[in-house]
């Protein structure tokens, strides 16, 4: 024999009993599905997984912002002669290194060829961090030319 709640009115006819039992099911079937969720561990780990991920995502986006902003100061700051000198210095340097493009291509293995295109794929998904740390190096140079 079960007690019936010490909470809950008995009912006084068989349609508040039915009622009561549907409204009790209903509970029940909520309760389970509450207890099923929380065991479900893998749902559970994908739904953490793509919250990680948008907010790395959105942080990404953050930091290529400060990046491309920063780069822009830099390059802001720069005398004009200097950004002469440096558009001058970055197109010998594509020309030598296309010239040391070629070189490699015909001379190094496939294996560390292919290491090498991942490692450019990178550097140019990255292209505004590189910009900004070689704007920074820049100053850095020019800081330190002065004082020499």
């Amino acid at each position: 024999m079960t007690q019936r709640p010490h909470d809950e009115p008995t009912a006084s006819s068989p349609e508040e009993l039915r009622e009561q039992v549907e409204q009790t099911r209903a509970e029940l079937g909520e309760t389970l599905e509450a207890l099923a969720a929380k065991t479900d561990v893998k749902t559970r780990t994908q739904e953490k997984a793509t919250a990680v991920t948008e907010q790395a995502t959105v942080k990404v986006r953050e930091l290529k912002t400060k990046a491309a902003d920063l780069a822009k100061q830099v390059q802001d700051k720069l005398p004009e002669p200097v950004q002469g000198t440096a558009a001058h210095a970055a197109e010998q340097a594509r020309a030598k290194a296309a010239q040391a493009g070629q070189l490699w291509h015909d001379k190094a293995p496939e294996p560390v060829q292919q290491k090498t295109a991942q490692g450019a794929r990178m550097a140019r998904d990255h292209r505004t961090v590189m910009l900004a740390a070689a704007g920074a190096v820049v100053l850095v140079w020019l800081a330190c030319r002065r004082k020499g």
